[in-house]
């Protein structure tokens, strides 16, 4: 173990250009970047953070929410302007809360007693820069240039001087007991940084600077994944197949090459004794304890997009974002529980004040997990705290795709040797996987055999004799086994080397490439053949080409978009001698323009004519932050903001083709393509019809044209009459009458109609006279008699003798053809004390009436359904 006080180290580290992780140095601090709080007054603002709480980003809202862990309640919410659908690192104490956008690389401190933001500062955009936060010390990591820095988290003003490493250092994370662990892979060495203790608010006090110690771990150039204990550190060596704890200044070393069938990653941080190594390709998770001892279990479904285990209160916790499912698994391995969502994109679970809260920042809902395994579901978006709905949630994920073809790799590609002072250089490019990751290369030459971590495609071989020729195999190892070797050039050692060129720029174009420059190298004598540039991002460390002259441009896709990259350069002769590597270059992000957006759908606006509503899924930012959307609908152009659109002024019934392009820094992305149609005006097909004496029914299908339609049914010089869209009915007709009805159907784009003819039933009556019970009222109804009788017929509607044309036997079943007002009759007993004024006119020797006092009309005898003569 070394100990020393930054900038000195233990060992021997380059002393590159780029010393601060921000752009120069840290600029006047922005007083306030305009940020909402939301569902709290002002006086509630200044609350202290609660002990059991935890802040939660949003991506599709811009939000960050705090969730009480106790409640699983969201008590505060705070917008974050210019941030929709960004990736962001939230690093947070009872005290602070620190924001990175990784779309944007600004950092902002906010005070949580506050609620207000205390300073913000510029990083480079990506994956690269990472924050570390542990009560009142704050950390900046620059993984690709190799400077740690320590910031007042107060004002993220320096603090001391940085430490620096070799580019490409890994980890960046706090133990229990407030030292910040980082990995360096070059070096095969780990440090612990134990911050200096802040300036005072008096001016002009003394300012120290972090303590570093740092412990062996690994050969160098292995690759190292970092999570740190309770009190230390745990190292996984992936290309050994090791994990290496540091405790209490202790070292040790647990083998795991015969367990490990894949590469392992490792959480941030792990409570608890046991460490958790979860090899995604093989669904497997690997439980260390701290005595070395190993125990295995598989995690259900498939695919390889498992997050690292998580440990928490005697339980292992893994998330399989493909299938948008978090397992829980106890001390033993066996599944004890399954926690589902609806959710998309990836998964963060982080323990935390006695709590493991699981976060989605693609969708509405986390969940608090206490130290009973109670697992309770969270509303980031609940309408008691903020208003207005929750968007949509996003649609599920797809299946996991089929399993390869897993096979041993192939021969690495490219291998090349370049001779230093008793030493030589070599390099490769990537062997083919063959469906299982490349855990090692192996590069074999000189009498040694060196491991190399699969991202660290090259390796200084020392102990040479300067002018013997050496050749190397480089072969790649992966859960099947060793591949093919492949050989490198003849290189012969020797004192006469060139000199690295002084300084090395490097810049990301708007097509996907990265052009790397220097000035021409001194060759001390000899003639520089070849510059050798290799790519430096976090925990990597690998070539991407060579040039004869002084500038490099590394092909579109070489690189990964949205990563940070800085690149050394290493001078060849014409003899093969290579010089040191160069100082290290600024860090650029690739970048390109976008990918097409996803999930793309469009749809009719069934409530406005000539409308389509348009729908998709981010796409992919591909290394800038995507600004805005083009949307083409027909000959319709918009740009948007927002993840939808909706399209007017098309033209009804409209098949319409749809187009959307993302827009980042580089331009116009790919497009993604959909039809659709505008909605149409009604077509109506009348299917049927019946009728009763007084009510006609029109039965009718409606094609709505995709809106939604409203019908009708009329008949000339009547109001119309609504019903549902399938059939109507009429009431209040003639009975016998022939009718035409016409049936509207009615939506955003007009109107459709359709008409059928109808006749209405005839309607009957039944002449009716009942017999009394005794003396001349039992025989009344017999028969026609002289005086009045029932059942009378007459010309009129009136009984006069002179115009009676008959009579009808009691039963009789009489046409009724309409009524009239006439004199009034009543029927005494013989129809029941019926007493009318009106008559029906019938069909009886003609068109004659019969008093409706002595007719009842089936179907109810309302007399109110036949129409006025």
């Amino acid at each position: 173990m070394d100990e020393a006080v930054a900038p000195r180290t233990p060992r021997s580290r380059s002393r590159v250009r780029g010393g601060l992780v921000t752009v120069g140095t840290v600029l006047a601090l922005l007083a306030a970047m305009g940020l909402t709080v939301l569902g709290l007054g002002s006086a509630d603002n200044a609350v202290a953070n609660y002990d059991a709480s935890s802040w939660l980003w949003s991506a599709a809202r811009s939000e960050l929410a705090r969730v009480n862990g106790v409640t699983a309640r969201v008590d505060t919410r705070m917008e974050v302007p210019a941030a929709r659908r960004h990736p962001m690192q939230v690093t947070q104490t009872d005290r602070l809360l620190v924001l990175r956008d990784l779309n944007t690389g600004q950092i902002s401190a906010l005070d949580l007693a506050t609620l207000q933001i205390t300073a913000t500062t510029p990083t480079t955009p990506g994956l690269g820069v990472s924050v570390a936060l542990h009560e009142d010390a704050a950390f900046v990591v620059d993984a690709v240039q190799g400077v740690v820095r320590q910031l007042d988290p107060r004002s993220l003003a320096p603090v001391g001087e940085p430490v620096r490493y070799p580019p490409g250092i890994t980890g960046g994370a706090f133990d229990g007991e407030g030292r910040l662990w980082v990995a360096v892979p070059a070096e095969g060495t780990v440090s612990a940084i134990t911050p200096a203790v802040l300036p005072s608010e008096a001016a002009d006090s003394p300012v120290g600077s972090p303590r570093v110690q740092t412990y062996d771990v690994a050969e160098a150039s292995h690759e190292l994944v970092v999570s740190t204990l309770d009190d230390g550190v745990a190292v996984l060596d992936r290309t050994a197949g090791a994990l290496v704890t540091v405790v209490a200044g202790t070292t040790r070393r647990t083998a795991l090459a015969s367990t490990l069938t894949g590469p392992g990653i490792l959480p941030v941080r792990t409570s608890g004794p046991v460490v958790p190594v979860t090899v995604p390709g093989q669904r497997q998770v690997h439980a260390i304890g701290d005595g070395g001892e190993v125990r295995s279990f598989t995690v259900p479904g498939d695919g390889d997009r498992l997050g690292p285990a998580v440990a928490w209160a005697g339980r292992f916790y893994c998330a399989d974002e493909a299938a948008g499912t978090v397992y829980a698994f106890d001390a033993t391995g066996q599944l004890t529980d399954t926690i589902r969502g609806r959710w998309g994109g990836p998964l963060e679970l982080e323990v935390r004040e006695n709590y493991l809260f699981i976060n989605a920042p693609e969708a509405a809902t986390a969940r608090v997990v206490d130290d009973s395994h109670q697992v309770r579901e969270v509303d980031k978006y609940a309408n008691d705290v903020l208003g207005g709905d929750p968007p949509p949630e996003p649609p599920p994920p797809p299946p996991p795709p089929k399993k390869p073809q897993v096979s041993k790799p192939g021969a690495p590609r490219n291998v090349t040797a370049a001779a230093g002072d008793a030493r030589a250089r070599v390099s490769w490019r990537p062997a083919a996987a063959n469906g299982a990751e490349i855990i090692r290369y192996v590069v074999e030459g000189a009498g040694q055999r060196l491991e190399v971590g699969a991202n660290q495609r090259s390796v200084e071989v020392t102990e040479l004799t300067n002018g013997e020729t050496y050749r190397f195999s480089v072969h790649a190892v992966n859960a099947k086994g060793a591949g093919p070797a492949r050989s490198s050039n003849p290189v012969t050692p020797t004192a006469e080397v060139p000199d690295a060129p002084t300084e090395v720029t490097a810049e990301a174009r708007a097509d996907g490439t990265v052009v790397v420059s220097w000035p021409e190298a001194n060759g001390q004598g000899n003639t520089i053949a070849r510059y050798a540039v290799s790519a430096t991002s976090a925990g990597t460390n690998a070539p991407v080409g060579e040039a004869t002259g002084t500038e490099l441009v590394v092909k579109a896709g070489e690189l990964e978009y949205g990563t940070q990259y800085a690149f050394t350069v290493v001078s060849v002769n014409d003899k093969g001698a290579a010089s040191q590597a160069s100082p290290v270059s600024n860090t650029v992000v690739p970048f390109t323009v976008p990918g097409e957006p996803l999930e793309l759908r469009a749809g009719t606006v069934a409530d406005q004519p000539g409308t389509v509503a348009v729908q998709w899924s981010p796409a992919v930012a591909n290394g800038r932050p995507v600004t805005g959307y083009v949307v083409e609908v027909g000959d319709k152009r918009s740009e948007v903001t927002d993840t939808r659109a909706t399209v007017g002024g098309l033209g009804d019934g409209q098949n319409v083709t749809v187009r959307v392009r993302a827009v980042n820094e580089a331009g116009e992305g790919a497009e993604a393509t959909t039809t659709a149609r505008t909605v149409a005006a009604p077509r109506v097909t009348v299917t049927g019809s019946s009728a009763t004496a007084t009510a006609a029914t029109v039965a009718f299908t409606v094609d709505a044209g995709g809106g939604e339609a409203s019908c009708t049914l009329s008949r000339s010089g009547q109001p119309a009459k609504s019903g549902p869209c399938s059939s109507i009915t009429m009431s209040g007709l003639a009975p016998g009458t022939g009718y035409t009805f016409t049936v509207t159907a009615t939506n955003a784009a007009g109107s459709g109609t359709a008409t059928r003819a109808q006749q209405t039933d005839a309607l009957y009556g039944i002449a009716t006279c009942n017999n009394g019970d005794s003396g001349a009222e039992a025989t009344y109804c017999d028969r026609d008699r002289d005086g009045r009788n029932g059942n009378e017929i007459f010309s009129v509607a009136r009984q006069d003798n002179d115009r009676q044309v008959g009579w009808a036997k009691p039963g009789t079943r009489l046409k009724a053809l309409c009524k009239q007002r006439g004199e009034e009759v009543y029927a005494y007993i013989y129809n029941n004390e019926k007493r009318s004024t009106w008559w029906v006119q019938v069909d009886y020797s003609g068109r004659n009436y019969i008093p409706w006092a002595w007719l009842n009309l089936e179907g109810g005898d309302d007399i109110n359904v036949l129409p006025t003569c």
